[in-house]
């Protein structure tokens, strides 16, 4: 197998991977992640097109080195799985980390909570009026 198309398929793997069975953030249940991917591979395939064309390349792969395989505008397909690799990889990330910054603000206003000292007695009584 071509390096590239290794290096695609290993990056989908291990991201899946490591949601699957270490994260377990659920991301891959939740329609807001696929409309996420939908919104991203829109703007990815005429950006990675441009780029990509075989008519006038910006962007040029050792065909030795990729699998071959193009679809829209000669993008290769690794660019896709790339592309998936990382935006995954960042949301994973953002949920994981976005989540236990929240489980620390909260445990952190639960302690301040229960750790404050009392009010004084006379904190309900009107001034002037105290025995």
């Amino acid at each position: 197998m071509p390096e590239y198309t290794l290096a695609a398929v290993v990056s989908v793997v291990l991201v899946m991977v490591l949601e699957l069975a270490w994260l377990r953030t659920g991301m891959f249940r939740r329609p807001a992640f696929w409309i996420t991917a939908v919104i991203v591979f829109g703007f990815q395939i005429p950006v990675d097109g441009w780029l990509t064309k075989l008519s006038a390349p910006i962007v040029l792969y050792a065909e030795s080195h990729a699998s071959g395989i193009r679809a829209p505008w000669d993008i290769p397909v690794e660019d896709f799985a790339f592309g998936f690799s990382l935006m995954t990889l960042t949301l994973l990330l953002w949920d994981r980390l976005g989540s236990r910054e929240r489980d620390q603000d909260h445990g952190r206003a639960r302690g301040r909570a229960s750790t404050a000292p009392p009010p004084p007695a006379s904190a309900g009584r009107a001034p002037g009026r105290e025995r």
